[in-house]
């Protein structure tokens, strides 16, 4: 090789290692670039129907279902929580605000806010948690294929369960002999509620006096109908309603010395005597589930809505005491949690 060549090959090998030490430099500044970009995190939009003071449980459990799926606020996920106080005039705006946040799910409770979602026509997918009846409202397509940017878990109060509180008030008051019902005519599930209830009064041989009221005025004057009847015990039925008027009909039964049955414990916590229902936080808890899917791909519509798997019997012993109710050992025994 004359040293003419040697030069030139040497020139061009040191091109050669130039360049690959500049491609590596090029390569390793890009990663070093990308891995010091931060991750996205995902932003979720949480709206309860009712005030952090009543439904406080169901957003911890929502927070402990994500816990479980590896999802830790302010490391990984952002919640942004809002209250609509027990009103749905505000949830429309609510959304919206939302929106506006970008957040990448929203998980509604109960189904007024469900509802005020899908009339909103966004795209951002939409989890909602213990609402009785979905179909009903006509809030998805069906169970297993809800269709749409909507889906979640149903409470399924349906056809055999409601009876239930007419057994167990009948138990734990023998003698009682009239039960006053109060229902809202407008609940997609209140004809079920109606046979149910029904069909257990004649069978415990109980006379049962239905009161219907579909909103917070209409409620007043039922309460007062409901007063100069002269009932014995006291059942309200599922309806987003009856819960944002908790504590008002907590209070009706404790004044009138009422024995009561409701549909969830937030009735009992609040100091009704006795609930058996499907646990609302337990569906809070389940929401994270689906939050967990959508964040990784899934479709809200190929998301079948789950039903109940956590039923609750709830006795206020406290409340017993005051009204003058002495609660059997058998049914304190079926007790899944008694208040003291």
């Amino acid at each position: 090789m004359t040293q003419d060549s040697a030069l030139n090959w040497g020139g061009a090998m040191n091109r050669r290692t130039a360049i690959r030490r500049l491609a590596t430099f090029f390569l390793t500044t890009a990663s070093l670039a990308e891995a010091q970009q931060p991750k996205k995190v995902p932003r979720i939009g949480f709206i309860s129907p009712s005030s952090s003071s009543t439904a406080g449980p169901n957003l911890e459990a929502f927070r402990h279902g994500l816990r479980d799926l590896g999802y830790f606020e302010r490391e990984n996920i952002h919640i942004e929580v809002r209250w609509a106080e027990g009103s749905a005039e505000p949830l429309p705006h609510i959304i919206a605000e939302l929106i506006r946040l970008k957040v990448d799910v929203l998980v509604i409770g109960g189904a007024a806010g469900a509802l005020a979602a899908k009339n909103a026509g966004i795209a951002t997918p939409v989890v909602f948690a213990a609402v009785t009846d979905p179909l009903g409202y006509g809030l998805i397509d069906s169970l297993a294929r809800p269709g749409g940017n909507i889906t979640g878990l149903a409470l399924a109060l349906g056809e055999g369960f409601s009876g239930k509180w007419v057994e167990i008030l009948k138990e734990t008051v023998p003698k009682v002999a009239r039960l006053a019902v109060l229902r809202n005519p407008a609940h997609p599930l209140a004809e079920v509620f109606l046979r149910e209830t029904q069909a257990a009064g004649r069978a415990h041989r109980v006379r049962l006096d239905f009161f219907e009221s579909r909103d917070p005025n209409e409620l007043g004057s039922t309460l007062s109908r409901l007063e100069k009847e002269r009932a014995k015990a006291f059942i309200v039925t599922p309806s987003p309603l009856f819960s944002s008027q908790r504590s008002r009909l907590v209070e009706f039964a404790a004044r009138r010395r009422l024995p009561s049955m409701f549909f969830s414990k937030e009735f009992v916590d609040a100091g009704g005597l006795m609930s058996y229902g499907p646990s609302f936080p337990d569906s809070y808890r389940r929401a994270a589930t689906y939050v967990d899917k959508i964040l990784k791909g899934a479709k809200p519509a190929d998301l079948p809505v789950a039903q109940p798997m956590k039923f609750e019997f709830v006795i206020n012993l406290k409340t017993a005491k005051q009204i003058g109710v002495t609660i059997p050992q058998w049914t304190l025994m079926k007790a899944d949690k008694v208040i003291k």
